[in-house]
């Protein structure tokens, strides 16, 4: 009799949100499990961050609906859980603590490691990390007239059908493509600022010319590709530049490929997990499958799990509160991580680049300053000083947290030592 295919998905989140999504999507995912052509075990793994948000509180994570439990394994990876599992590794002399503190914990790529090493111990074969801002459905952009079709997606048996033979499949995002606010292009010297600001704190997926398409086309949003969908379109990804480029949700590791699947790391207080973790996947098989995540960045639209679906989406507006602190946190997340991914990626004409980075802030920044007003943002001035002036540190951490996961790796798959395992 063939195995059960042991499918788990990761959320690593610091809001309570993410109860919304399992309790109002669990049927859906079921269902899914169901069209596979064999028999899937689900575990959900939440990883909560009590940090996040000052108002959060611990049982805030524990709200799934008891019928939730029937049918699906949830684990929640707690900071006892956490401390439990570092102190057994170095006690084991598996690795120090140093090297556990590297590893395991919170932050963007510590949470995702977190998480992988749960997965791994619990013997899942394939699992998928998905924002607690992102939901299974598509929007898609109507030609006939200004309303929006939506689509559910499946997205859990769209990776199930395509990663056994891959190491790595990700799907697609629309919706609010970044934490980035609608910003209004007025006149050519104010559309000038805004560029400098986006070449300064641009990444693999967020560019000038992304950013300008998105805000002239679609007032923000980005659409679904309904041919994408109905054609079921998978394709692999090829190297672009330097490396393949993927995001970091939704983004399945075939966990029965172990020894392919690297690390996340990211320097501490920065964003830039996924591109970190894609300058690793060179010799992987990476697959792009047809199944979209509608991502709400801004949390405005999660009256869409529970099926209710607007004719339209309007445009962030740069004075909501809520859209001007997000943006803000990202913004200083992306500068952080700038440094070392120029490191990375450029080391040659890392100098130059900087001092690029430098001067596309300064003229930038006066345009968002004048946009948001409650928020400084000279700050990514100071952050990118400090995180320049620290960048070989953390390209030898970027290093060294593969080498910690290798021994890790080493020790689930060939030593069978007693490992403290989430319940």
């Amino acid at each position: 009799m063939e195995e059960k295919a042991q499918f788990g998905i990761g959320f690593v989140s610091g809001r309570p949100n993410v109860c919304a999504v399992i309790n109002n999507t669990y049927k859906h995912l079921l269902n899914q499990t169901k069209k596979f052509d064999r028999e899937v075990e689900l575990t959900i793994f939440i990883l909560y961050d009590l940090s996040y948000q000052k108002e959060s509180r611990e049982e805030d994570f524990y709200k799934i609906l008891p019928e939730v439990h029937k049918d699906i394994k949830i684990v929640h990876i707690t900071p006892k859980l956490i401390e439990e599992q570092k102190s057994g590794l170095v006690k084991e002399k598996i690795i120090t603590m140093d090297e556990a503190n590297l590893f395991f914990g919170y932050g963007y790529a510590k949470a995702r490691n977190t998480l992988l090493y749960n997965a791994v111990i619990n013997r899942i074969d394939y699992f998928l990390y998905w924002d607690d801002d992102e939901y299974p459905v598509a929007c898609i952009k109507n030609n006939k007239n200004e309303n929006i079709k939506w689509k559910a997606q499946n997205n859990i048996l769209g990776h199930l059908e395509n990663i056994e033979n891959a190491d790595i499949t990700f799907g697609h995002r629309c919706g609010y493509n970044s934490p980035l606010p609608y910003m209004e292009l007025k006149n050519p010297f104010h559309e000038r600022r805004i560029k400098s600001f986006i070449e300064a704190v641009k990444n693999e997926f967020m560019t000038w010319k992304d950013v300008k398409e998105y805000l002239s086309k679609n007032d923000g949003i980005a659409y679904a590709d309904e041919e994408l969908m109905k054609k079921k379109t998978v394709s692999e990804i090829q190297i672009q530049g330097t490396h393949k480029r993927i995001l970091g949700s939704p983004l399945c590791l075939n966990l029965k490929h172990l020894e392919k699947i690297p690390a996340f790391y990211n320097p501490e207080g920065a964003r830039g997990e996924d591109a970190f973790f894609s300058l690793l996947l060179n010799e992987n098989k990476v697959v792009s499958v047809p199944v979209y995540h509608f991502h709400d960045p801004f949390i405005k639209f999660n009256n869409v799990l529970e099926g209710k679906y607007p004719r339209k989406i309007d445009k962030t507006k740069s004075n909501d509160k809520s859209v001007e602190q997000r943006f803000y946190k990202v913004a200083r997340g992306w500068i952080k991580y700038r440094p070392l991914y120029l490191y990375a990626t450029n080391r040659g004409n890392y100098e130059k680049e900087i001092k690029k980075t430098i001067k596309n802030l300064k003229r930038g920044i006066p345009a968002m300053n004048k946009m948001f007003k409650d928020k400084d943002f000279n700050i990514l001035l100071e952050d990118l000083e400090k995180y320049n002036s620290n960048v070989k540190q953390d390209y030898e951490d970027f290093q060294h947290v593969q080498v910690v996961w290798k021994k890790l790796k080493k020790t689930i798959t060939e030593n069978n030592k007693k490992l403290v395992i989430a319940q």
